[in-house]
């Protein structure tokens, strides 16, 4: 085998080999969306007709001008919320896997129906769409008055949405809407998950 021919394999190789890299990173190609963060269906999140809770759960915190109106509770924004929504533990099951485990507390003096928790994860501190790396929704259906319910639930994100959380430093936004038929509250969080 002549000299140029194998420089030129050895060229050939090389683009091969950076663009399949580059194209890994950025999440294109064949193996674009192997971890599953996205769906192909997009899960319509309810606006939220009461207060935007942060990490305390009860906290009023940026509310845009809504107040809590749930029936059972009161419009007081330094009152506990009609339900609690935590994060309660946060579980490695791969290097772009986490399983999350959740509480929700209804914390009204009846029985909530139609209870239906939607789940957004941004890389960050931002809620931009760009942001978003995964999404979920979770029906709980009837929750008696005073109940909580945990639950656990595998987020696999592509190596192009782990990286971004990594570019982040490994901090989430999560944005988890609870609609009931009465009510509907969204609460806000920030976690480290590397």
């Amino acid at each position: 085998m002549s000299l140029r021919r194998i420089l030129a394999v050895l060229a050939v190789v090389a683009v091969v080999a950076v663009g399949g890299a580059a194209a890994f990173i950025a999440g294109v190609g064949p193996l674009g969306d192997i971890g599953g963060g996205a769906s192909d269906t997009v899960t319509e999140t309810p606006e939220s007709t009461g207060t935007v809770y942060g990490d305390a759960g009860g906290s009023s915190g940026d509310s845009g001008g809504a107040t809590n109106t749930a029936s059972g509770g009161s419009s007081d924004a330094n009152s506990l919320p009609p339900y609690t929504f935590a994060v309660t533990s946060i579980e490695e099951c791969g290097q772009t896997c986490r399983d999350v485990t959740v509480r929700l507390d209804n914390n009204r003096n009846e029985t909530a129906t139609g209870v239906t928790m939607y789940t957004r994860i941004f890389a960050g501190n931002s809620t931009d769409s760009s942001d978003k790396v995964w999404e979920g929704k979770r029906d709980v259906g009837t929750l008696e008055a005073g109940e909580s319910i945990t639950a656990t639930s595998r987020v696999q994100l592509s190596y192009s949405e782990g990286y971004q959380v990594k570019q982040a430093d490994g901090w989430v936004t999560i944005l988890t809407t609870v609609e009931s038929d009465d009510v509907t509250i969204t609460f806000k969080q920030r976690r480290d998950v590397l």
